[in-house]
Order: C-alpha cells, then structure tokens, then sequence
C-alpha cells in the first residue's frame, strides 16, 4: 500500500490513528471472553457482523472492541450509525458523512467511496442497518471488493449475509457480569428504597429473571430510585406473564426484552407514557424548545413537558447529551420504537409527523435569517445536530404530492446548510427529488430551482446548473417574482465567474447587485455576490476596485457577526496584499480565511486559500513547505469537484507557486514534499497551513548548489488580464 513521504527524523512518534467512536458516558462492564473472540474474528475475517436480539450490548460491546485496536488500523476507525436512516438512497451519504468526507463533485456517492476506501487500511464499523438490509449488503459487498484493505464490523439483528461474512452471536450476558452491571448502574441511581448489593439473592435472581440483557438490568436499575429490588422483582414478574401473551411466535429473547421495555412502561405515569410515545416522532437528537412543541397539548401542557423528560432520564428511558450545538436528548432505537407501537395505538402517529415537520420547517426558516448574524457558527452546529430530523420533515413532505411545495420550500431553506456547510450532495438529492414533483406554488419551486442551480455551479456541473437557473429566471420573469429572478442571475453570474467568462460574469453579478438594492435583500448571498463581483474585477486587472467592495463587505459582516462570507473577502483582500509583497499581512488574512472556512466545513473556500496560502508561502522563501501545502491542497479538490473548477484564473496562483517551489528544490524534491501534503487530512491540512511558519533549514552540504534562492518578486498578479493560467504566472 502506497505510504505518503514524510519528512522530519524517523524517530518520531507516529501519530495516533484517527477516529470518530464515542466517548463511554459510563465504565463498560464485563464480557471479556466475547471481547478477546472479537479481536480473533476480525484477524481472520474481513467481514464480522455482530448479531443479537435488541438490548443485548451488541452496539456497545463493537466499539469497545474497535476501540481496542486502534493500532491496527493505520487510516483509522469510523463509526456509521444508520438506525435513523430510512431510505437507502441515503446510505451512501451516510457513509461519506461517517468517514469524515466533504463531496462538493458531482460525482456518484458510491465512487467517492471507493475511492476513498481503495488503498486505505481502516476498520469500519456499521451499525443499526437492519432496515437498510439489502442495500447495505450490496454496498459493504463492493466496497470490500474495491478495497483490499478494508475491514469492515457490521452491528444488527440479523446477518448481512455477504460472501466472507463471518457472524458472531452475542448472547446475554452472564449471571455474574449480569450481577456486576446491574450494581454499578445502581450506584448511579440518587439515594432511594433499592439496595444493589451484589450478594443479595434478590439481585442476582432479578438478574436471572431479566435474562441477562444489558438494556433490561439498566432500566431496573434506573427504578431503584423509587422501588427496591424485591419490589422491582414481584413486578418483573407480573409483567412477564401480561405481556408474552399474544406474542408465542416471538423469539425468547425478543419476548424478555419487550417485558422489561413493556414493564418500564407501565411503571410511568400517564403523562410520562403519553410523552414517551410523541417523542418516538424524533429521528434523532432533540432540544427542549422542539420537545415542548411537539408534543405538548391539552393532554400534556407544554409547560410541563420539562418535568415529564426529566423523569424519562431519570429511568434511562432518554439520553441527556451534550454537544457542540448544546443540550440535547435522544431516546434508545428500542425505546423509541416501543414508544412508537404505543403512538399508533393511540391513532396519533400522522398528526404528530405534521407537527414534528412543521416545527423542523420552522426551525430551518428560523436557522436561514440567523445565518446572517453573530450565531452563524451556532446555526452551523445546531443545523447539523437537527439533519436527521430535517430529513424525516422532508421525506414526509415528499410522501405526497399535494404537500410537494413545502419540500421544496425546505430543501431550498437550508441552501445555507447545503453551500457553506460542506453538503453539496446531500441538498442536491433533496432539491433534485422536490422539483421532480409537480407543485402549484411557484415561489417555493422558484427557491428550490435557483438553490439546486448553486449547489451544481459549485460542484462543476454547469449542464444542470444552467438549465436549473435559466428555468428559474424565465419562470421568475413570467409570474413577476423580482427576488428570484435576481438570484438567478446572481447564480448565473458566478457561473460566469468559475468558467471564466469574466465580462459576462460582471454584467451578471452587477446586475444582480442592482436588484437587491432596489429589493432591499441584504444577507449572506448578497454579500457573496459582492465578493464574486471583486474576484471578477480582480481577474480583470482592477485590483483597487475589488479591495474596495472587500473591505465594504469585511465592514459589513463585522457588523453583522457575519463570518462566512467574510472568509472569502479576506482571500481576495490577502491576495492583494500578496501583489504589494506584503507577505505578512497576506498570511494573517488568508490564515483567518482557512479558520473560518474550515469550521464551517466550507472545502470550496477551504481549498482556495489553502492554495493562496502556498504561494504565500513560496513567497516567503519556503518553497519546501509551499510544496507540502499544495499537495494538501490536491487531497482537497479530490472532494470539491474538477480542480480548479477548470479556471485558468482561479488556477493561477497555484502554477505560479508550483514553478516557483519545484524550480527552486527540483522536480523530485518537489514531488516528494507534494506527496507528503497529499497524504494530509482536511484537519491535518489546516493546522500545517495554520501553524507559525519556522525558517527554513539550511540545504544539504552537497545541495549547497542548489539550495534555495531568495523569492523573486512578481509585478502582475497571477490572473492578471494580459493571461491566463500558467501563461499569467509567467
């Protein structure tokens, strides 16, 4: 397998192999032997799939595993989780979400799989896929044909049933881990009635009772709070007898642990069942603004819904989570799905889908305007905790063609999410699938047209996005709707932009400009379409123009708390004080640039001042680490789409420092420093770019020949109007 060139001494420490598994909230206890059987399989397969009865620690007992063996995997450990997935179309997104991967190309998901995964040695770990059987078992089938590296541990209910696939049955627990598990958990439990001690007959025979499944022993301890073990015994047993009827052809295993999620249930209080069953609606984490909302009512006011979800934590039944976009709460895949039996019973499992999709629309129309202040990083973060409840909002508007409307009003909502958070893909599934559906409103279709038609200029797919656009312009001019038809021409001007059109470009972008002056539009694409203007005047020798609209934008978004946009003013603001050889001040703005566009998982600004950087850095007289960076700059556009988006302008920078750096260390000396960026990572590639620059080591005694020569100075811009591409940087 191809290593990439490293430089430094060969004593250094490698660095840790990458991951995205889970810290353990609490201490995993027992299962030893199935830990060290694990390890074995997967030493001789390629393919372990982990199979048990809901509850029984399948999940919890494959990422301790995988995360005991790090140090196989040189690439890394990565963790798909798919029980909230429901459509197979999405499976492949998932797995590029998993792994970490930012796709802004229009190329097929599957192809940027697999050639990720090709010449990759990484372990990944596949979970809750048992709705998603089939089309997992094709996709994991290719992928371990396409990447002789590959090691893949599937977690379900059932088998994949894949040629090498080599299954391992969990069991329940046994009495003494069983007995170990259940008095740790109780200790976690405020002070109340129960005893756990782990010598009491009652505990171990509560145990035996509860069959050994790990989900079960959490939720009796989590009574213990209120009842002692005896008294959680005397019920377990009531409940076993009530609720196996009508069950017989049920799995033993299966019946034990609906009798311990069944006997939790009827342990709540009428308020704590109904809000367990209207929280099954959640696809995924949820806040308490969203709880309250949809699932509040006359039968549970809103105001105490707080109150009824502490008591659902307090039993373990929800997950209290803290994360990047704050508190948030999830419930079990079994839990939920109990929960959801129950919402059907109750015929109310259609209108709290409305409810839950309205609060979710809302939430993304609410997300938009605020993507346009000082919580943008906040909407970034909170838009990304909420992506597998919008998709159940979407899926439901697009179940119906009556309500096609408010999918494409959503899918063209999070045109911020889709542009300038790294999700090209994704919004162009959902915007492709909306207007594949006939609708009567003509401003929702006219948003979802002009938003698809960004998303495809971004990914280099100027077929689609020209007729997406042109479609929006004509409609728009035929119903009268100005604001669209302005971002139509906006959309087509920065067509323009990437293709190289620059007079045609300005006409657009000014034009569009105008509109939204006149319409009184001022937000981030707006601003955008201002810094799109500067880099068209950039291209076409009119520097001093386009530092101008910059620094009015730059003064704008610190204004407003606007960063995203300000990321891509200061490259063009860096970029000219790279011209005036003012190194420094174009390293500080360009650097701030990465920053941003890097939190924000924005790979198209990513990659461009990662670029810009570089030749920054030749400039500087570091040709060495120029090199590395536009080899990291290379990793990145193996995700944005065609390099350079096939510009002879946005490439010329890049052919400026690449002559410069590989004239200066030598065809081989630059191409081993290029493939040691290449084998950087997004995150790698950012703290290397970010890092303070040390001055260069002197060459070699018998390089002294050869060593490096200061930077010489350049009196045009690469880009300049006299050129293009090379020709430019000459």
């Amino acid at each position: 397998m191809r290593r990439p060139f490293r430089s430094g001494p060969p004593s250094a420490a490698p660095a840790p192999a990458p991951d995205n598994l889970p810290a353990e909230l609490n201490r995993f206890v027992g299962r030893d032997d199935e830990l060290a059987a694990l390890a074995r399989h997967l030493g001789d397969s390629r393919l372990v799939t982990v199979v048990g009865v809901g509850g029984v620690g399948k999940t919890r007992l494959a990422l301790k595993a995988a995360d005991a063996m790090k140090k196989r995997y040189c690439d890394g450990i990565w963790l798909a989780e798919l029980s909230a997935l429901r459509d197979p179309e999405l499976l492949e997104h998932a797995l590029v979400e998993a792994l970490g991967l930012t796709d802004h190309s229009s190329r097929p998901t599957r192809r940027v799989l697999v050639g990720h995964l090709a010449t990759r040695q990484l372990l990944l770990v596949i979970d809750g896929f048992e709705q998603l059987v089939d089309a997992c078992a094709t996709l994991v089938r290719e992928l371990l044909r396409r990447a002789p590296e590959l090691r893949v541990l599937a977690v379900g209910r059932r088998p994949l049933r894949v040629d090498g696939e080599l299954t391992f049955a969990l069991a329940p627990m046994t009495e003494t881990d069983a007995v170990r598990l259940f008095t740790e958990r109780a200790t976690a439990v405020p002070p109340g009635p129960g005893q756990a001690d782990a010598r009491s007959a009652a505990v171990q025979e509560l145990c035996r009772r509860l069959d050994g499944i790990p989900l079960a022993l959490e939720l009796a301890a989590g009574r213990l709070h209120v009842l002692s073990v005896e008294q959680i015994l005397d019920r377990v047993g009531d409940r076993f007898r009530v609720l196996t009827e009508g069950r017989r052809g049920a799995p033993p295993r299966h019946q034990t642990l609906r009798t311990a999620i069944g006997w939790s249930h009827e342990l709540c209080t009428p308020a704590e069942r109904l809000l367990w069953a209207r929280l099954s609606v959640f696809a995924g984490p949820f806040d308490l603004e969203a709880a309250e909302y949809v699932c509040g009512g006359p039968e549970l006011p809103e105001e105490e819904v707080l109150d009824v979800l502490a008591e659902l934590i307090s039993q373990s039944l929800v997950v209290r989570e803290e994360t990047r976009a704050g508190t948030r709460y999830r419930m079990l895949d079994t839990v939920r799905a109990y929960g959801a039996e129950w919402l059907d019973a109750l015929e109310d499992t259609d209108r709290m889908r409305r409810r839950h999709r309205d609060w979710y629309m809302g939430l993304a129309t609410w997300y938009e305007l605020d993507w346009f202040s000082p919580r943008q990083a906040e909407v970034a973060a909170g838009t990304e905790s909420a992506l597998p409840n919008l998709r159940a909002a979407l899926e439901l508007c697009l179940e119906s063609p009556d309500e096609a409307h408010l999918g494409q009003h959503l899918a063209g909502t999070l045109w911020f999410y889709w542009a300038g958070c790294g999700r090209l893909t994704e919004g162009r599934h959902w915007l492709g699938r909306a207007l594949a559906l006939d609708s009567p409103y003509d401003e929702s279709r006219l948003k979802a047209l002009w938003v698809l038609g960004y998303v495809a200029v971004l990914q280099g797919d100027n077929t689609a996005a020209s007729g997406a656009l042109h479609e929006c312009r004509e409609e728009a001019e035929r119903t009268g709707n100005a604001l669209a038809r302005a971002y139509a021409v906006h959309r087509l001007g920065c067509q323009a932009l990437l293709t190289d059109d620059m007079p045609r470009a300005e006409r657009l972008l000014r034009s569009a400009l105008a509109s939204y002056r006149e319409l009184g539009e001022l937000n981030s694409n707006v601003l955008m379409g201002q810094v799109e203007l500067a880099m068209a005047l950039v291209f076409q020798g009119d520097l001093e123009a386009a530092v101008a609209l910059c620094e009015e934008v730059r003064e704008i978004c610190e204004d407003s708390g606007e960063r995203w946009t300000r990321a891509y003013a200061l490259y063009v603001l860096a970029y000219s004080a790279w011209t005036r050889e003012e190194h420094t001040e174009a390293r500080a703005l360009i650097a701030e640039s990465i920053a941003i566009h890097h939190g924000f998982n924005d790979l198209v600004g990513l990659v461009l001042a990662v670029e810009l950087m570089a030749l920054v850095t030749t400039s500087e007289g570091d040709p060495a680490e120029a090199a590395v960076l536009q080899g990291a700059a290379n990793g990145l556009w193996g995700s944005v789409g065609p390099q350079l988006f096939g510009s002879g302008y946005f490439g010329a920078p890049r052919a400026l420092c690449e002559r410069r750096a590989s004239e200066e260390l030598g065809t081989e000396r630059y191409a081993a420093y290029e493939g040691e960026g290449l084998g950087l990572s997004p995150s790698a590639a950012v703290e290397r770019a970010l890092a303070e620059r040390r001055r260069p080591a002197a060459a070699p005694p018998h390089q002294q020949s050869n060593a490096r020569r200061p930077a010489r100075r350049t009196r045009k811009p690469a880009g300049s109007p006299t050129a293009r591409g090379g020709e430019a940087a000459g």
